[in-house]
């Protein structure tokens, strides 16, 4: 491995391998101030993701945490529409990522992966949900239900969880190694003034329905080549790919950090450490981030929206006759009234 790292001719690292070997190529990468990008987790666990963040920034190298689906066509457009304030103020995001399970052998084995279906996959859907939410708020801690429902493997095959973040935000990952069907990877975000829903693979229009004869590979994690089939169009581009490695080889030119970084890696980590000791407590337990570098100290915004001086607005709609209907809280009795509005 060292002898690839130092080759003269290799100006920038792509580590793809499992997850145990990522901190010992990295820190080969920092001996020999290679820039690095590495593949999803960054690390087994937050302690490793640490010291790799720290190291390559000690060296003073590049670094890029490769995760894909924070660059799919329709999250970029998604986080530009909430930027934008489309949905107001974000109170919910939920992705979910499930399929039969991974390609190699090594997933499978808990030592070398450090996980099952929340490291592999959680990763993907705590990541996104921090990109609606916001990566600089701070997620406060974290409720896990995990369980080996159907793989002999002694990694968890299935998970849900919740992250809650301290500006009172929600963040949910659906993760599972047992489900049928294909790749499913599915994004539901709600706001104050909106929602967005978001169908990334499984179904996205394109049904199709065959005998088998033809081709054999039909989508990632598809599991039939015959009956009716689910197609995708662009691969590389509907996952990401091609958007994230533009993002990482533009941000080396220029010199600047891309759009995810070794800290990304490490903050996720962090979480899912969170979710693996609240599924063994049953509890809420915190994520303990010795490196935060978003804002701090927020609360939970008011939820109180104003009518009058005398009422709080519970909710305003048009009624099948024609009249507007105001739902209304008197601030000082606390009083539900309604009002008709012609």
């Amino acid at each position: 491995m060292e002898e690839a790292i130092v080759n003269p001719n290799v100006d920038i690292v792509c580590i793809a391998l499992p997850n145990n070997l990522h901190e010992a190529a990295v820190m080969l990468c920092c001996k020999h101030k290679k820039a690095v990008m590495t593949t999803k987790p960054l690390g087994r666990n937050a302690a490793e993701a640490k010291r790799m963040l720290i190291a390559v920034e000690e060296a003073g190298i590049f670094n890029g945490y490769l995760e894909d689906l924070v660059y799919t066509p329709k999250f970029i457009k998604a986080t530009q529409s909430v930027k934008e304030g489309a949905l107001g103020r974000i109170l919910w995001a939920k992705s979910r990522e499930t399929h039969p399970g991974p390609h190699s052998e090594w997933f499978w084995d808990i030592e070398q992966a450090g996980g099952g279906c929340i490291l592999d996959l959680g990763c993907h859907c705590i990541e996104i949900a921090r990109g609606y939410i916001g990566k600089d708020i701070k997620p406060i801690e974290v409720m896990c239900w995990a369980d080996t429902q159907v793989k002999p493997i002694d990694a968890e095959d299935h998970a849900i969880g919740l992250v809650k973040y301290e500006n009172g935000a929600i963040g949910q990952f659906e993760v599972s190694w047992t489900f049928r069907g294909g790749l499913d990877l599915r994004d539901e975000v709600m706001g104050t003034e909106g929602t967005i829903w978001i169908n990334s693979f499984l179904r996205t229009g394109f049904d199709m329905f065959t005998t088998g004869k033809g081709g054999d590979y039909i989508a990632e994690k598809a599991e039939s080549n015959s009956g009716w089939l689910f197609p995708v169009g662009d691969e590389l581009n509907e996952l990401g790919y091609n958007h994230m490695f533009m993002d990482m080889f533009n941000a080396m030119e220029k010199g600047v950090d891309p759009k995810e970084t070794f800290y990304d890696g490490y903050v996720v980590n962090a979480i899912i450490d969170a979710a693996y000791k609240s599924a063994k407590t049953k509890l809420w337990e915190p994520v303990q981030l010795d490196i935060w570098r978003g804002q701090t100290g927020l609360t939970k915004e008011s939820h109180l929206v104003e009518y009058d001086a005398d009422h709080y607005l519970i909710k305003e709609e048009m009624t099948h006759y024609g009249a507007k209907k105001l739902i209304l809280k008197h601030k000082t009795t606390g009083k539900i009234s309604d009002q008709i509005i012609e």
